[in-house]
């Protein structure tokens, strides 16, 4: 019979509950020399009321050194596809080098938007009141950061080949197309801690990342692209983390008060549709600038939003008195014209961006029709044969002037109406004397809501016309915005077409 020591009891191993209770909850302590609201200055004026911040619930009990393991074993299983993509000169095996566009804006949209969130949920984490919200955002933060450097790793491979890669975080601050993510998370980061939760952690994880990770990352995949597709399922893991964090937040903050649900619904509704309007982005890229796609936005706006949100999730809301959002039925009727008027708009201006468009073959235009069948033959395909014709001439169009920006959502005002598809939708607001245009009515509402906020937009084509944006000139203003020769414009004749040829055709590379 063994008898166990003092010592071998003290260190037996607690259970998983009682230690992440130990390494998180119980490390909080009550403040001595100033009171709780000096302490955490930041989580009143919003109107939220909560009276029991131990009433939030933690659906993942990871301590931070379990949570370490975790992420240090995927990183090693992601770095390992990096290093033999690399080795292996696996940009050539791509289905065509016009599918690294889409990764173009992916580098200069998103991921300055991922250093964004880690930056502000690492300020939740000192200033949310709770100690279960505050472990929660710190993790959140260090997923952020995270996913920052492995989308930098990643891509940077295809940097040493191909153009526009370069100079991204300061194209972020400046292109114009680029507005329209660095807007969205500059309001929601100017905003109080509890709507940039619901900005965040709810309406941006469950409707914008859930589309751009999962059906986009299999297009990847489908073209070739292992790196992208394993860093996207990499941070899948952890979006599905973050979808639920949020989710907790949102019925935390409704189960505290009831006045929570005003002040929350209107946030619901307000941060739909600016996630709605900024995956306008991902649409374009899923239909357009894939060489094989592999799922229309159609389909994917089905499937993850009205299928799994609508279906699903507000079902359960309604119990809180949540309703879905305002304007939800303008969305469900645009999935039919998204993508397809947000890709007119990067095709007519990408002779000022930093990457290359070109038109749909008929192969293309064929599978819109069929992800499209009762509008895009009515409404997109002559406007793009009308292109192959041009083009077929020696021609290329360009728009050389300048387009009008919403002053909400700040995308080209292109839109259409919902009763008139042949009717560009145009919203007027009036404010001190002011006239200010925006693009939709989930826009105007959006406006009129919060005026005093949206007169600051910083609109790039106003800023153009001011001089602030490098000089009065194209040339000039591209200088400013970093976009150097080759990075632009059409993509057929492009250093990256004719550099794709070249590896692919010997005949071309040896100059015969």
């Amino acid at each position: 019979m063994s008898i166990e020591s003092p010592r071998a009891a003290a260190w037996k191993k607690l259970p998983l509950k009682e230690r992440y209770a130990l390494l998180t909850r119980d490390l909080d302590w009550e403040p001595s020399y100033i009171d709780r609201e000096q302490l955490y200055p930041f989580t009143r004026y919003e109107g939220i009321k909560v009276h029991d911040w131990d009433g939030w619930q933690d659906p993942f009990r990871l301590t931070v050194d379990a949570y370490c393991k975790y992420q240090a074993e995927k990183d090693r299983r992601l770095y390992a596809v990096l290093d033999g993509f690399a080795q292996g000169q696996g940009h050539l095996t791509l289905s065509d080098a016009s599918y690294l566009n889409s990764i173009k804006l992916f580098i200069q949209g998103v991921t300055p938007l991922e250093y964004a969130a880690h930056r502000h949920f690492a300020f939740l984490a000192r200033h949310l009141e709770g100690p279960g919200p505050r472990f929660a955002a710190l993790c959140q933060s260090i997923d952020e950061l995270r996913h920052t450097q492995t989308q930098i790793h990643t891509i940077s491979n295809y940097n040493k080949y191909y153009s526009g890669f370069h100079s991204w975080s300061k194209m972020h601050d400046r292109v114009w197309y680029l507005a329209i993510p660095k807007s969205f998370f500059d309001d929601a980061m100017s905003a109080g801690p509890f709507e940039f939760l619901i900005a965040i952690s709810f309406s941006f994880e469950y409707l914008l990342t859930n589309l751009l990770f999962v059906p986009f990352m299999s297009g990847a995949s489908f073209n070739g692209d292992t790196p992208t597709m394993s860093f996207g399922f990499s941070a899948q893991s952890d979006e599905s983390r973050h979808m639920t964090l949020g989710l907790e937040a949102i019925k935390f903050l409704l189960e505290q008060d009831e006045d929570n649900v005003p002040i929350i619904q209107d946030w619901v509704d307000k941060w739909f549709w600016r996630a709605y309007r900024l995956s306008g982005l991902v649409a374009a890229m899923m239909d357009y600038m894939l060489p094989k796609p592999v799922m229309s936005w159609k389909e994917a706006f089905e499937l993850y939003f009205e299928d799994q949100m609508l279906g699903g999730l507000f079902p359960d809301l309604d119990f809180y008195g949540i309703r879905p959002p305002r304007h939800v039925d303008d969305a469900i009727a645009e999935k039919e014209h998204l993508s397809h008027q947000v890709y007119k708009i990067l095709h007519n201006f990408s002779s000022v961006a930093a990457f290359t468009t070109k038109t749909p073959d008929h192969v293309h235009l064929d599978w819109l029709s069929e992800q499209y069948p009762g509008t895009f033959d009515i409404y997109y395909r002559p406007t793009w044969e009308k292109h192959q014709r041009i083009e077929a001439g020696g021609g290329r169009m360009f728009v050389r002037g300048l387009p009008q920006q919403c002053q909400v959502c700040q995308l080209a005002i292109s839109f259409t109406e919902q009763d008139d598809r042949r009717k560009i939708s145009f919203r007027r607001s009036e404010f001190r004397g002011e006239t200010f245009h925006t693009c939709s009515d989930g826009c105007k509402w959006i406006f009129d809501r919060e005026p005093e906020k949206y007169v600051q937009a910083w609109l790039p084509v106003h800023q153009i016309l001011k001089g602030d944006c490098g000089g009065p000139a194209i040339p000039d203003v591209l200088a400013w915005y970093g976009i150097q020769t080759g990075d632009n414009g059409e993509y057929n004749g492009s250093p990256d077409e004719q550099f794709w040829r070249a590896w692919h055709d010997p005949s071309l590379r040896h100059g015969e």
